[in-house]
């Protein structure tokens, strides 16, 4: 049978073949190691999602402890994602300079440097320090889990594998959430510490584990260790037909010739991460712009919609509620944790079943209605001169709702879909800056909640979270196309049109039946 020639993106039309729906429930060998890569790299993860829990059930005991004001709390709080910029920005460049899996492990020692800091500080310089240099090691884990996930992962169940790092991300929040209700009964000024500090642990863990990963396949071939990549993609594709595509269409995308076999072959610079930003930022092409617009805008909406608002200051949002005394405020806390683990959990097996998209106009619409309701049961407690026990109660459930919508959808899609649209060459660096969008709305929900609910009151706060999230809805429902079980060096051809892409995909769909047809004929 003669070899089907790819197009000018890379993409053959035999490949789109092998491209089958992945079940989670029936993995293949090959998938097996795909997971184990996929998972040991998004644990990684677990980094942000501890500190994000945790730090929800310190503040007041910290608060208390060392005496700092409400305005200081918020600095604390939400700094660490404005430091993570420096982390998730250098994390970009260092990946595509000593790779992927090594970078992993770099985030890993920062992070524990930073929670022993934190675990010692004897004042609130010494806890910001802490903090600066943990923020630094979220921002290297937020960034290269979900792209050495992406890289390594075969299409048919790279949705799935993908959504690993925002999984960790929420089973942080909940070891964190579990970690306050434990040490909650130790002295004040022992307390906070053992739960900052206990964060080491795992970044220790996990830094000697992923030594034992494989290097990124596409890494591997920016650098010409095709030999080496090959490697891998035997491992981690379904079929060894499957595998050799993968290999040839990453090889053009990086400019290797096709019928290029050597072990080790010489790139050019720009397989390096050289000329990235000016092709990002300064000449971007329609495909380049559109690519850009898609992944800032979904980091953008996924923080701005107040998911951090809920998860860093749950206890004071239930206290609003009604909710008075330390225990049950903790307790009440851990629910939150509890329901945003178990529907992520949800939201991966449905990521490769139905789509990105469908997910993504649910989960954002139920936000939608959650915040709106939150917001007006609030105000309805906050104008009440007494309790109200159906509003107190409807308070807690719209919190539920609202962090088990967020987690079918907003929360995982962000990493899944900004990590698989970039084209090779400037992938790294360019989920660099959706991490850094991420992190940038972040600190700004964290360091201005308090003062945001003081203005213009707790429901208020909600409204406008309510406002955001209706103007992402409609930002995603023009301008995303879907790229459900489509290789990455594909899903490129979604983008450029703005919002016609639906015509170019009705177009691509034609072209893949008629090669099918052309194929078993």
């Amino acid at each position: 049978m003669a070899k089907p020639k790819s197009d000018k993106h890379g993409v053959s039309g035999k490949s789109n073949e092998l491209i089958t729906d992945f079940d989670p429930s029936k993995p293949s060998k090959k998938n097996k190691y795909a997971f184990a890569c996929a998972m040991l790299a998004s644990m990684t993860s677990i980094l942000l999602g501890y500190d994000t829990g945790v730090m929800s059930g310190a503040q007041k005991y910290i608060q208390r402890d060392l005496g700092c004001s409400d305005n200081q709390i918020e600095i604390l709080v939400g700094t660490i994602n404005i430091y993570a910029l420096v982390g998730a920005a250098v994390a970009g460049r260092t990946s595509d300079w000593i790779g992927r899996r090594y970078t992993i492990v770099l985030a890993g020692a920062i992070f524990f440097i930073g929670a022993i800091l934190m675990g010692f500080a004897t004042n609130y310089a010494f806890l910001m320090v802490g903090r600066f240099v943990a923020g630094i090691g979220v921002g290297y884990a937020l960034m290269i889990a979900p792209v050495y996930t992406a890289e390594v992962s075969p299409a048919s169940a790279r949705g799935f594998l993908t959504s690993f790092p925002e999984v960790f991300i929420n089973a942080g929040v909940m070891l964190g959430y579990v970690s306050n209700y434990a040490f909650s009964t130790l002295p004040t000024s022992l307390g906070w510490r053992f739960m900052l500090g206990i964060g080491a642990v795992p970044s220790v863990v996990l830094a000697v584990v992923v030594l034992g990963m494989p290097e990124s396949p596409r890494w591997l071939i920016m650098q010409g260790r095709l030999g080496d990549a090959k490697k891998v993609l035997d491992k981690t594709s379904n079929s060894l037909e499957e595998s050799k595509l993968r290999l040839d269409e990453i090889k053009e995308a990086a400019g290797i010739p096709e019928d290029c076999n050597d072990e080790f072959v010489q790139v050019s610079k720009s397989s390096h991460g050289e000329g990235v930003w000016k092709e990002l930022l300064i000449h971007p092409t329609p495909t380049v712009r559109h690519i850009l617009m898609a992944a800032l805008g979904i980091h953008f909406f996924q923080q701005a919609s107040g998911i951090d608002a809920v998860v860093l200051y749950s206890p004071r949002i239930f206290e609003k509620a009604g909710i008075t005394k330390d225990t049950p405020q903790l307790l009440a806390t851990i629910a939150v944790g509890f329901v945003k683990t178990s529907f992520i959990l949800v939201a991966t097996f449905l990521l490769d079943r139905i789509g990105r998209r469908p997910l993504l106009l649910t989960s954002i619409g139920g936000m939608i209605v959650s915040l709106m309701t939150l917001g007006t049961t609030l105000t309805i407690i906050d104008h009440s001169d007494h309790k109200i026990t159906w509003a107190v109660a409807l308070s807690i459930a719209t919190v539920l709702s609202f962090v088990a919508f967020f987690s079918i959808g907003m929360g995982p899609i962000a990493w899944v879909y900004s990590s698989e649209i970039f084209p090779l060459r400037l992938r790294a660096q360019g989920c660099s800056m959706g991490v850094a969008m991420n992190r940038v709305v972040s600190g700004l929900i964290g360091m201005t909640f308090i003062s945001l609910y003081k203005a213009i009151t707790i429901g208020g706060a909600f409204f406008l979270f309510t406002g955001v999230a209706i103007v992402g809805c409609l930002f995603f429902y023009t301008l995303f196309p879907e790229t459900h079980g489509k290789n990455l060096e594909e899903v490129e051809q979604l983008f450029g049109t703005f919002f016609m892409w639906r015509s170019r995909q009705a177009e691509m769909d034609r072209k893949k039946e008629a090669e099918m047809v052309a194929h078993k004929a």
